[in-house]
């Protein structure tokens, strides 16, 4: 069994993430962190195999705890989830040795097809591992083991969309007391208003919101999204 600690400052991103880990065979999430400093104690305490780490952390970034990772002598493997898409820190996430960088957001295949690269680059190792020094086919093996294949946008969604921020949006939802606003929900996702309001307007198309309309001192009415129960 892979053990994997889950690093990221969203506590609801979070746990979707360690929800799609518990959905790979083979992984498990062991631990969960919110800041470089809880990440770096878990590390610290053992039994790690795997980083699931954010860029985005509110007391430094991704990178820079990989590097003090790295100065302190812990070998944990990395995979960075972020929204930071720009070359400069994909590039250094890549000579700190990084194993994979997905971009927010992302569907659960592409995730998976991550993981599972992984979980065949661990295979890889030990069974070259213990034969003395390897070869060139050896070498060309462990590095083959992680491609992954280009992943296919989720069926059930349109272009644009993914199924985390899918699931943000409706846990968000899901757990209100009253109908949300697309700026109201923008504000507790940390989503923008426009991309709020997109993934919205599909669910409640595919019916599982129900809009209602509440009309303020402008006239102009505000469209108000709430659950509907299965």
């Amino acid at each position: 069994m892979i053990d994997v600690l889950v690093v990221d400052d969203d506590f609801r991103v979070a746990e979707i993430n360690a929800k799609y880990v518990g959905k790979v065979p083979g992984f498990r999430v062991t631990a969960r962190a919110h800041s470089a400093a809880q990440a770096l104690a878990a590390v610290e305490r053992g039994g790690i195999d795997l980083v699931l780490l954010d860029h985005y952390l509110p007391d430094e970034t991704g990178l820079r705890l990989v590097h003090r990772m790295r100065e302190q002598g812990h070998g944990t493997d990395v995979i960075m989830i972020t929204a930071a898409g720009d070359v400069g820190t994909v590039q250094s996430a890549m000579r700190l040795g990084a194993l994979h960088y997905l971009v927010k957001p992302f569907t659960f295949a592409a995730l998976r097809a991550r993981l599972d690269s992984y979980a065949a680059l661990r295979r890889t190792v030990e069974r070259v591992g213990g034969r003395g020094p390897a070869g060139q086919e050896q070498v060309d093996r462990i590095f083959g083991a992680l491609r992954t294949a280009p992943v296919p946008s989720s069926p059930g969604l349109p272009s644009g969309h993914s199924e985390p921020t899918t699931e943000l949006i409706c846990s968000v939802l899901h757990r209100a007391d009253h109908p949300l606003s697309a700026h109201e929900v923008a504000a507790e996702t940390g989503l923008s208003r426009s991309t709020a309001q997109r993934y919205l307007r599909r669910l409640e198309q595919a019916g599982r919101l129900r809009l209602s309309l509440k009309y303020g001192d402008t006239g102009r009415p505000e469209h108000r999204y709430a659950w509907v129960a299965p």
